[in-house]
């Protein structure tokens, strides 16, 4: 087979993959940016503790998290069991688990991306649309979240990245189903394996590359694209 041809089985992973990944930047950026905004901006007793609980997907190890996952959103979880027995809901071993992973390692990510964001924006320009009379909500959807669009979208493409490239939360989670919850790295982990795997495994392994190398330069370009505006 010809090295960029992709069999059914592998271009089904790479969807897959796009598809976790869309959803899961999609599933944590309002919270995310939410999050930022609250660790940027407010002082409270135990922020500390929460900025901690939120970065810990990234000290832990990913199998970790896919364990703690499955014991509480498993079919017999403490918040599984419940989504199963009130409204027929299963997560574990379906691709919304691939999705639940990737948001649990991406989200600290996107925190910190946006909430660094929020940092470096000039609170003068907040302090003085208050004083004009405009209210909070006003002041973050006019003045806060626009200065905070590079980071955010900086955020959206770590988390993306991040997303498209997990895996230990993923398997142990959602587990290796081909066709179902196998992702571009399950693939892959899959195609090293097996007798006469390499060529499947280069192409996966370029394709993880390129789509990765796409998103960082849209990033760049989008980034670019805001600072300008908001400079001008």
């Amino acid at each position: 087979m010809n090295l960029f041809t992709l069999t059914p089985v592998e271009a089904e992973a790479l969807y897959l993959s796009l598809r976790v990944a869309c959803w899961s930047v999609l599933c944590s950026l309002p919270c995310g940016i939410v999050l930022a905004w609250v660790l940027s901006r407010w002082n409270f007793p135990g922020k500390s503790l929460l900025d901690g609980v939120v970065h810990l997907p990234l000290v832990l190890p990913p199998v970790v998290i896919g364990y703690l996952l499955l014991v509480t959103l498993g079919r017999n979880g403490v918040v599984g069991k419940m989504l199963y027995d009130t409204f027929g809901i299963s997560i574990a071993f379906t691709w919304k688990a691939a999705v639940a992973a990737s948001v649990v390692m991406a989200f600290p990510l996107l925190v910190r991306a946006v909430r660094l964001s929020f940092d470096a924006a000039d609170q003068s320009l907040e302090m003085a649309a208050r004083t004009l009379g405009a209210g909070p909500w006003r002041v973050f959807f006019t003045i806060t979240l626009p200065l905070a669009v590079p980071g955010i979208v900086s955020g959206m493409v770590l988390a993306f990245a991040r997303s498209l490239g997990e895996f230990g939360a993923t398997i142990t989670f959602a587990a290796n189903i081909p066709g179902q919850t196998q992702t571009l790295p399950l693939a892959l982990f899959n195609m090293t394996q097996v007798p006469d795997g390499e060529a499947a495994a280069m192409r996966l392994c370029i394709i993880a590359v390129a789509v990765s190398l796409a998103a960082l330069i849209g990033a760049n370009v989008l980034e670019k694209l805001f600072t300008r505006h908001l400079g001008g």
